[in-house]
């Protein structure tokens, strides 16, 4: 087969017509990518360098020239050094005033320094014009091509000409600029490349903690208990019947959890009787990571699925099925099917594949590939009312598994309910408000709300009122 070579260095449509300088100081790994993906966009490319001497791993049709002779090719210099190296820009003050400087340098830690890179190269060169760009751009994602990598590039500084110029140069090399405002913002997108999947974190942890909580909480009493009252080693639940308890309770906690921000949200609206008020930071960070919780809640129900599939092959339940069928025998009698217990057993299953399959829909479509192919209104038809027909499915899956046993005292060991239980208390904490929430008397004061009215507006409240009255 032959391979495709526009995959590995997409070219953009709007090249340059005349061929424009730009200077790189700095013959690095990145600094070399940019310079030779910069030459294939049409840009005439020189280097400014501590040696002169031409290396072997410099792209071909470019110049390598000290620093003060390259600087005065170029009205665009593009810094591709590290921080600490920057002092010898002081010598050139008089050559890089009023040079545009793209610094394009990231730290080792999160807020390594005062101030930002960018800004401390400000300061060492007061005369030129800053910009901040390139430094979420790798250098293997320039060599092998955008297209496997993130084409966004955040852009800013101070002067609006210069970050105009950068952009463009963005723009030539098939990439999506960002303009992040004034050189300020300069520390939070040197902060971005350092981060380790923040909208993560909560998360995760918060999948741990429940799964560690939940997995402690059923060894005490499907292990413990039985060891200490009957004498009875089950410690072999801690490799399949345990986790497939905790998956289940972690997966329909999590969820609940990705709508129970909006309910809270929901409530101090009409509290409050705005929109335009701010919500507490904790509830922000909450309902921006909502997409999150549910992949993981997703990851969980998959374990769930898979540990439930191995259920018939295992040797614990194979005794127990043919302890029960010679008991049978050697009493010679014969259980009669029970109605009731079919209805609840089918019941439970059909409702679990339901919830699963909507869980796996919601799933598939918050990837970004499928996200953007719908519009608003579809998104939020399948995230909001197929979400809470998922949590309605998954919950009644666990409450038709308990059935009788919610009344059954033998179920409370150590007066500890079982943990399928306690996982229905945040779903149907989460159902029950929602219900309450979708009343004609709740929900269109709230969407009038939403809408921009505010209680204590005069002008709102009239808007308010004509609306009601025409819709009347």
């Amino acid at each position: 087969m032959e391979k495709n070579s526009s995959n590995m260095i997409p070219l953009a449509e709007n090249s340059p017509n005349k061929q424009e300088t730009v200077c790189i100081f700095g013959t690095g790994d990145f600094g070399r990518s940019l310079g030779y993906k910069m030459l294939q966009c049409g840009y005439s490319i020189v280097f400014g360098s501590r040696s002169a001497q031409t290396s072997t791993l410099i792209p071909k049709g470019t110049e390598v020239l000290s620093h003060g002779e390259a600087a005065q090719k170029a009205d665009i210099i593009i810094v591709a050094i590290q921080r600490q190296h920057y002092d010898f820009l002081t010598e050139l003050t008089e050559v890089l005033h009023g040079k545009v400087l793209v610094d394009v340098s990231n730290n080792l830690k999160i807020n390594q320094y005062p101030e930002s890179n960018a800004e401390y190269l400000a300061k060492l060169v007061p005369g030129a014009k800053i910009v901040k760009a390139f430094n979420t751009v790798s250098a293997w994602a320039l060599q092998s091509g955008t297209l496997d990598a993130s084409r966004q590039v955040f852009v800013c500084g101070d002067d609006n000409k210069a970050k105009q110029m950068v952009m463009d140069i963005v723009r030539t090399l098939g990439l999506t600029p960002l303009d992040q405002g004034s050189l300020l913002a300069a520390r939070e997108i040197e902060n971005y490349p350092l981060q380790l999947f923040p909208m993560w974190k909560f998360p995760i942890y918060l999948a741990i903690g429940l799964s560690a909580f939940f997995f402690f909480y059923c060894l005490i009493r499907d292990v413990i208990y039985p060891y200490v009252y009957e004498n009875k080693d089950l410690s072999f639940f801690i490799a399949i019947t345990i986790p497939n308890r905790v998956c289940p309770i972690v997966a329909l906690i999590l969820l609940a959890l990705v709508y129970l921000p909006g309910i809270i949200a929901a409530i101090l609206q009409l509290h409050r009787g705005t929109k335009y008020s701010r919500f507490p930071d904790w509830l922000d960070k909450w309902m921006l990571c909502r997409k999150q919780l549910g992949l993981v809640a997703l990851v969980f129900a998959f374990l769930h699925v898979l540990y439930t599939l191995v259920i018939p092959i295992r040797y614990y339940v194979r005794w127990r099925l043919n302890v029960y069928v010679i008991s049978q025998i050697k009493d010679n009698r014969t259980d009669p099917f029970n109605n009731t217990n079919g209805w609840i057993s089918d019941s439970y299953v059909s409702l679990g594949i339901l919830g699963f399959f909507l869980f796996v829909l919601l799933g598939i479509t918050s990837l970004p590939s499928v996200s953007n192919s719908v519009n608003w209104r579809e998104f939020r038809f399948v995230q909001s009312k197929l979400g809470y027909l998922t949590l309605i499915l998954c919950t009644a899956h666990t409450l038709v598994y308990g059935g009788k046993r919610f009344l059954n005292p033998s179920m409370y060991r150590w007066y500890l309910p079982a943990a399928y239980m306690l996982s229905l208390i945040v779903p149907c904490i989460v159902l029950a408000i929602k219900f309450v929430l979708i009343f004609p008397c709740i929900d269109q004061p709230l969407t009038q709300i939403r809408q921009g009215w505010e209680r204590n507006s005069k002008g709102s409240k009239q808007a308010y009122y004509n609306d009601s009255k025409s819709a009347v």
